[in-house]
């Protein structure tokens, strides 16, 4: 298991999968004249400086602030940008001045200096890719921040930083930029008893703490990213802590994407989400569909996960084509509003799908006989190809490894010959032994898709090796005459039959009642299986079940010859 793991790995890495983000939020920052900062939650590198304020003439520098975990002390000097400095990234308006900054990061604090008086106010809008939030305390008091306070009637500093006091002790000093001179830019919040936390702000903390504090309720996805779900991913986990001493109720909210900027990947529609919940009459998990906002109640200190999957079978359309949306959080003391971004595209099915069929029922044509039901499911191994182009193939055996012809690259082969000498030993091989060794089954009608059907067949000749009636030493059943000589035209049909099986497989586009939802229509295909045998019987035979595959490798090429 090991070998495949690790070879599937292999695989997977050399594929170029591409990565899939961008979920958009457009947020307007109020300037004024002179010195003004902003905190961007999300992410706006995919354009330069330049082309965020194209609309934005009256913006003469921007200066990133750079945190410096070595520095030592807190004091006015450092509220004042200075050029040349590791603390300070910067861009000018002035052509003529060197830039040290070329876009606008995301969870980063900066300095806006834009022309005129404190008087003139001025509309700054920035689409972002939202970014789950993080915030970094250094040890020097230096700390330069923002929050995803609540955006309607915003909390109270002192509110907000409750649970964590260090941030608004006595001994501490916060100050924020009114716009102005550089030297009355700055001034110090006095009152954080009163003064409203704007998210869209960054303030000046000279706390000397260390701490990756962002918010009173803390709300960590097991993808670091977001809900990040990709081509083939299944479910991510996300955490909430409550850091107060009171219960706290919290709301989640799916929530639409803004529109992607233009050049960037444009998104179908919102990700069909579901959320893990426990039904207590059957005493098991189930996934419901996230259609509207839910809640979910925490205890004083108390901590929660929350395992949100996707129905990949309403994921439709192109390959790799992209869904986005958001998940915003909210909580009953209207401190704050996270949002996670959520994504996922659309998933190819080509590669190799190794799984079994369960027959559960077989037609029987003794007399007097009724029902169909076996006492027990009967296991069929299938191996199942699907290549770049859509065909299907349906496999007897196949080999997973390293291919002979230079470069050596990982590929899928039905032979062992097309494997390279020296790493046959690392090699998978796959067998469904009740097939003939060696089938390639690719003519047929149907293909793989959710709610499709494939059909394949395969002849087994009256004198095949693999024919369960030919025996070389019985003489009822070695094909040939009292003379031994082979028997030939209608003769054949005595001793031997020609025995034909077709396979039919209908894919369900949800999950089996026995299966799970996770990866289903990605990483998991399933659904009704059926099976006429002619050739054992003066009538066709039927045989049913259902079957459940599962992808080890996105490969969509495979040598046959």
């Amino acid at each position: 298991m090991n070998k495949i793991l690790s070879l599937l790995l292999l695989v997977l890495a050399g594929a170029g999968l591409p990565t899939a983000w961008a979920q958009w939020q457009t947020i307007n920052y109020t300037l004024h004249g002179g010195w003004n900062s902003i905190y961007l939650h999300g992410d706006a590198s995919y354009a330069t400086i330049e082309q965020q304020l194209l609309s934005n003439a009256e913006v003469l520098s921007i200066w990133r602030w750079n945190p410096n975990p070595t520095a030592t002390q807190f004091g006015g000097a450092g509220l004042l940008p200075l050029a040349g400095t590791p603390e300070w990234s910067t861009w000018t308006k002035d052509v003529a001045t060197p830039d040290t900054l070329s876009a606008l990061i995301g969870q980063t604090a900066y300095l806006v200096e834009c022309a005129g008086t404190i008087t003139d106010t001025y509309s700054l809008s920035i689409t972002q890719r939202v970014l789950p939030p993080a915030s970094k305390w250094v040890r020097s008091g230096a700390n330069f921040l923002g929050f995803p306070a609540r955006v309607s009637s915003p909390p109270t500093i002192a509110n907000y930083f409750a649970t964590f006091p260090s941030a608004v002790a006595a001994n501490t000093k916060i100050y924020k930029y009114v716009g102005g001179p550089i030297g009355e830019a700055v001034v110090q919040v006095f009152s954080p008893s009163f003064e409203p936390l704007d998210r869209t702000q960054a303030y000046w903390f000279d706390a000397t703490v260390v701490s990756d504090f962002y918010a009173p309720l803390e709300i960590t996805p097991s993808n670091l990213a977001g809900l990040v779900y990709g081509r083939n991913g299944s479910q991510v986990t996300v955490r909430v802590r409550n850091r107060s001493s009171a219960t706290v109720t919290l709301t989640v909210t799916p929530t639409a994407s803004a529109t992607a900027p233009v050049g960037q990947d444009q998104w179908t529609a919102a990700v069909p989400l579901t959320r893990r919940t426990f039904n207590s009459v059957t005493s098991s998990y189930e996934f419901t569909a996230v259609s509207a906002p839910f809640t979910v109640v925490l205890a004083p200190q108390a901590a929660s996960e929350m395992v949100f999957g996707v129905k990949r079978e309403s994921i439709t359309g192109p390959d790799n084509s992209l869904y986005a949306s958001l998940l915003r959080f909210t909580e009953s003391s209207n401190l704050l509003e996270v949002l996670l971004p959520v994504s996922a595209r659309v998933t190819s099915l080509a590669g190799l799908w190794v799984g079994d069929v369960a027959v559960t029922n077989v037609e029987s044509k003794a007399v007097g006989f009724t029902g169909t039901a076996t006492k027990s499911p009967y296991p069929l191994r299938v191996l199942l190809h699907v290549d770049d182009a859509g065909t299907a193939r349906v496999l007897s055996q196949v080999f997973l490894g390293r291919l002979a012809p230079a470069p050596y690259a990982p590929g899928i082969a039905t032979k062992e010959a097309h494997l390279k000498a020296d790493e046959k030993a690392n090699a998978q091989r796959f067998v469904a032994t009740h097939l003939p060794l060696d089938e390639v089954l690719a003519t047929g009608t149907g293909s793989v898709a959710l709610g499709q059907t494939l059909v394949r067949s395969v002849s087994i000749p009256f004198n095949g090796p693999t024919n369960p009636y030919v025996h070389t030493y019985h003489p009822d059943h070695d094909n040939k005459n009292s003379r031994f000589d082979l028997l030939t035209g209608t003769l054949e049909t005595l001793e031997s039959p020609t025995i034909g099986r077709t396979f039919s497989f209908t894919f369900s586009p949800t999950p089996l009642p026995t299966s799970s939802p996770l990866g289903w229509g990605s990483t998991v295909l399933g659904g009704t299986y059926a099976e006429t045998i002619t050739g054992v019987h003066k009538d066709p035979l039927t045989v049913s079940g259902t079957f459940e595959l599962r992808r080890v490798s996105e490969l969509g090429s495979i040598t046959t010859n």
